[in-house]
This record gives C-alpha cells, sequence and structure tokens, in this order.
C-alpha cells in the first residue's frame, strides 16, 4: 500500500433517479494536499461525505489504509479527520474548552493534546476569549484543531475558506501546508477559491455534474497554464522553420486554428520580431499570453456553457 490512504474504484452514488457520482475512481496518498474543484452540486460534499461513513455508496468500493470502509468502518473511522460545512464549535466555550470537551467526548485522556493543538492552529494565546467572539477565520482553525485530535492520517475539509477575509485565508493556507509537510498527512479540501488552491494544492481533482474529469499535479497544472507567446503568421510553416533554425527552439505547439504557441520567452521581443521579419515571416498576431487555473477548469468542464 505505501503511501497510500484512499483507494476509490468505481463509485456512485444515485438519489432516487439521480445520480450524484458516477464511477469515480481515485487514489490519495500521505504528504498531498489535494484540491478538489467543481461547481455547486458538482459532487464534492457527496464525495466527503461517503468517505467518512455519513453517507454510503449505491455501487463500488472504497478502501482506507488498504482496508474497505465498510467492513472495517470503526477502526479506519479513527484514522480519519473530517470537516464538512460549518465547524461544530460551542460560541460560550473558549478554544480550549471546546478542545477539551472533545477530547473528553473520544474518550482521549491525554489532554496534553491541547496545548499542542492550539499551538499549532494558532490559537495558544487566545486565552478566555469565547468563541462566539472569534473571526471566522479564527472558528476555522479551532475546527481543524477538534478535527486533528487523534491525529488522523487523512483530514476532509471542505470548503474550510468560504466567507473568509484574505487574512483568514493566509492562516488557513500556512495551517494546511504545515501539516502537509511536517505531519505528512493527506489533505482533501474542496473550495471554490481556484487562485487560492493554486498557491495551497499539490494536486488537483476536477468534478463535474458527478465525474471526474481530470487528476493533475501542480507541475502538470503548470504545463497547462505556462506563459507564452500567441503569434500567427500568414505561412504557419515558415514560422515553424525559423523558429527552429534561427532561433534554436522546439518548445513551442502549432493549435489546431493553425496559431503557434511559443513557451520559449524570448529576453528581447524587439529582436526576436525582427528575426522573423528578415526571414520573410509576415506575422499578424504577437501576444503574450498564458492560462489561469480557472480557464483550464472551464475548458476541462467544457467551456462556458456549463458555467
Amino acid at each position: 500500500m505505501g503511501n497510500t490512504v484512499l483507494e476509490i474504484e468505481n463509485l456512485s452514488k444515485r438519489y432516487n433517479s439521480q445520480w450524484a457520482l458516477k464511477n469515480i475512481n481515485l487514489r490519495l496518498e500521505k504528504g498531498r494536499i489535494y484540491g478538489l474543484i467543481g461547481k455547486n452540486g458538482a459532487g464534492k460534499t457527496t464525495l466527503m461525505r461517503m468517505v467518512t461513513g455519513l453517507s454510503f455508496p449505491t455501487d463500488g468500493v472504497i478502501k482506507l489504509f488498504g482496508k474497505d470502509r465498510n467492513n472495517n468502518l470503526d477502526n479506519s473511522g479513527r484514522r480519519i479527520g473530517a470537516l464538512i460545512e460549518y465547524p461544530a464549535v460551542t460560541g460560550n466555550m473558549t478554544a480550549r474548552e471546546n478542545l477539551h470537551f472533545q477530547c473528553l467526548m473520544r474518550g482521549i485522556p491525554n489532554f496534553e493534546i491541547e496545548d499542542e493543538l492550539l499551538a499549532l492552529t494558532g490559537l495558544k494565546d487566545t486565552g478566555r476569549k469565547k468563541v462566539k467572539n472569534f473571526s471566522l477565520g479564527m472558528k476555522q482553525r479551532l475546527g481543524i484543531a477538534m478535527v486533528l485530535i487523534g491525529s488522523p492520517e487523512l483530514l476532509l475539509l471542505d470548503e474550510p475558506i468560504n466567507a473568509l477575509d484574505p487574512s483568514g485565508v493566509i492562516e488557513i493556507r500556512n495551517l494546511l501546508k504545515r501539516l502537509r509537510e511536517f505531519e505528512n498527512k493527506a489533505i482533501l479540501i474542496s473550495s471554490h477559491n481556484l487562485p487560492e488552491l493554486y498557491q495551497t494544492a499539490t494536486d488537483y481533482i476536477i468534478i463535474h455534474n458527478g465525474e471526474i474529469k481530470d487528476i493533475l499535479t501542480h507541475e502538470e497544472l503548470e504545463e497547462h497554464c505556462k506563459n507564452y507567446i500567441s503569434i500567427r503568421s500568414t505561412d504557419v510553416n515558415k514560422l515553424t522553420m525559423v523558429l527552429e533554425r534561427y532561433l534554436k527552439t522546439a518548445n513551442f505547439q502549432v493549435m489546431p486554428d493553425k496559431g503557434v504557441r511559443l513557451y520559449d520567452l524570448p529576453e528581447d521581443m524587439e529582436q526576436f520580431g525582427q528575426v522573423l521579419y528578415d526571414n520573410g515571416v509576415v506575422v499578424t498576431k504577437l501576444a503574450a499570453a498564458g492560462t489561469s487555473l480557472e480557464e483550464y477548469y472551464m475548458r476541462v468542464i467544457g467551456g462556458d456553457k456549463n458555467a
């Protein structure tokens, strides 16, 4: 099994005649942050609920830590932590009192974990301040602290940065990165904030209408989204010949519409244009371009018609 914490095989979920998930196949490993991307109703929360045992599949298999979840739910359940929708905190208690109560509820007698979790989530100095007076970012960090009781190896976080201000988003981002780097946890996080996921996740899972459309690493996404020079010419064959022979590059792509994307960005655009001109290339378009995560997502799910 190695570092694999979750395996999903041909998973489907149907509510009456409506399919919420269809033939999902997925593998998560330790030390990775997986960004689950999809619009409302795409199946993100349904998927998380089935992994945690809050819902059960119509078809398919969920394996947690190498074992079928349905046959080993009690044992595997202790090794996962989930924050789905809003954190279940008590407003009239302090952060420490909330953690203490959760430790009692879960039968964990070692209350030294409270200090560790408060320090890890940046809440150690909140003292007697009631949770009802916390900012949204502080409440979300407390929710994550509560999830971390028992040192779970897999975290499922459903929209943990929803409605947070920029400072709250940064707080959660830094916390998740610490959990990955220093605790070697696998984290599955859903979010509508695609630019933030781009700064946080190591891997991306794009889900649309209950189906996974793409799974890729951050490095693979950067290949799809990297900057390039968009060039159009009256003679694409001559253009590519000049790029190869005189500019010594093959790092370009001819698109279906005969435009050319040059990924080796010239240091001197004026000199670059002069080389093309001197070799008889008539340029009708020359512009810097690139693809954002949002644009890549829209392309994968089928464009604006699915917005």
